[in-house]
């Protein structure tokens, strides 16, 4: 197997500003003690493709029902390669559990953006049978898949990333 990255924890100083944007309710203590919960994503078997992504708090979602959930994490790779965020297929198939942007792309420049690479998941429960999604603090709820891009032969893009959701204009 080829080591093409590694994954870290952003500051504290960084997942507390981001925890605070997305539970404005909570304190900064809130965000100090889930900071020392973060787990960095792992692969659970040798033959797995994917490096689980582990929940920092329990959260319920109702059919329909959408959230934000900071993970702590951010990812330096190489570059030449993208890391493709997917829903752990146990909740994607009894859930229906997605990815608001149906696949998540972690590009190899966004572990030097603004907000230090910090990996956001935003889900959906999208369950036609109304179950509720519950996931556990602790438990994996998304994996994370390396895969290698090429680009084209006329290829110049020369613009720096400066942000995550949406920061390259289109």
């Amino acid at each position: 197997m080829q080591r093409i990255a590694k994954f870290e924890k952003v500051s504290e100083e960084q997942f507390v500003k981001d925890f605070l944007k997305v539970f404005p309710v909570s304190s900064e203590d809130d965000g100090k003690a889930l900071y020392q919960k973060i787990k960095l994503p792992e692969r659970a078997t040798k033959g797995s493709a994917g490096y689980d992504f582990f929940a920092l708090y329990g959260f319920t979602l109702q059919p329909g029902e959408t959230k934000m959930v900071p993970t702590g994490v951010r990812v330096k790779m190489e570059e030449g390669w993208v890391l493709q965020i997917f829903p752990r297929s146990g909740l994607g198939t009894k859930f229906r559990m997605q990815l608001d942007n149906t696949v998540g792309i972690i590009d190899q420049d966004y572990y030097n953006s603004a907000n230090e690479g910090h990996i956001f998941i935003k889900v959906t429960n999208d369950s036609k049978d109304l179950s509720i999604l519950r996931v556990n603090g602790g438990s994996a709820f998304v994996q994370g898949v390396f895969v290698p891009f090429g680009i084209t032969e006329d290829d110049d893009a020369q613009a720096e990333r400066k942000g995550g959701f949406g920061s390259t204009g289109f």
